[in-house]
Order: C-alpha cells, then sequence, then structure tokens
C-alpha cells in the first residue's frame, strides 16, 4: 500500500513535543494531517513541513466536517482540558482507529477513556518516538473503510 492510499494519522501538536511528533512523520514520509483551530497554529506547523490540516472552530460544532480523507490514528498533544476533550469528540466520529491524548497533567483520564480516547499516555519525556513506530505497522496494515 502505498503512502497515497493510507488512512492520515492526524495530530494535534500545540507543543514542542507534538511539533517534535510531526517533523518525525512528515520526515519518514508519513501521510499526515494536523488539526488546528487558528491560522497562527497553520502558519507555525506549516513552517515545520506540514501540508495538511484539519481546521475547525471547537466551540462551533457546525465546523467539525469530516475532512475528504480517510482518517486514521488520532495522536493529540493535551495542551489544554477542554480543547484535548473537544478534539475527542470530534475526531471519535472521523475514525475507528485509536485516538492517543498525550498529556503531563494530571488530568482525569477516564474523562479523556470516557469521550473515546483508546489510550491515555502521561509522560514528561519529549521523546515519544515509538509512537511512530506503533503508528507506522498500523498504517501498514490499515484496512479501509
Amino acid at each position: 500500500m502505498n503512502h497515497r492510499e493510507q488512512a492520515c494519522i492526524l495530530v494535534s501538536a500545540p507543543n514542542k513535543t507534538g511539533e517534535d511528533f510531526i517533523r518525525q512523520l512528515v520526515m519518514k514520509k508519513q501521510p499526515c494531517a494536523a488539526i488546528i483551530n487558528n491560522k497562527e497554529e497553520m502558519r507555525r506547523l506549516e513552517s515545520i513541513g506540514v501540508r495538511n490540516f484539519v481546521m475547525v472552530k471547537s466551540a462551533k460544532e457546525e465546523t467539525w466536517m469530516v475532512p475528504n480523507y480517510e482518517i486514521g490514528k488520532v495522536i493529540l498533544f493535551e495542551s489544554s482540558l477542554n480543547l484535548c476533550c473537544r478534539y475527542i469528540d470530534m475526531c471519535r466520529s472521523w475514525t475507528t482507529k485509536p485516538i492517543y491524548v498525550i498529556t503531563r497533567t494530571l488530568n482525569p483520564r477516564l474523562v479523556y477513556k470516557r469521550l473515546g480516547a483508546t489510550f491515555v499516555i502521561h509522560t514528561h519525556n519529549e521523546d515519544i518516538s515509538f509512537l511512530i513506530d506503533t503508528t507506522a505497522a498500523d498504517c501498514s496494515s490499515s484496512d479501509k473503510r
């Protein structure tokens, strides 16, 4: 299966760890897109190589349109409880693949799990490259919906 046929890995990257993760995806030529809610974030992520974006206004459900390409895994780097909850809520209907929440806080993981997150990873480590190997393996074996 070539990259054009693979589902896009959707990433919310509001912090350095998320940006580093996206850089690694781009470097490994993994199909990816960023979920964003403002143009400043778009410009910042364009500068590190992101070409596909899902622009939403998280407070307005009418902007939560299903992207016109297949969404695979979702990796959400938490910047706030509210925003992360909204992203989980909207992304859960876009994919049957796992949703990962990467957090440094002690926000209740059950909140994220109840909304549809498959995995909640608490870490203070900047290196989350293990997710890339997991993501690449899942992409190569992903089934079309």
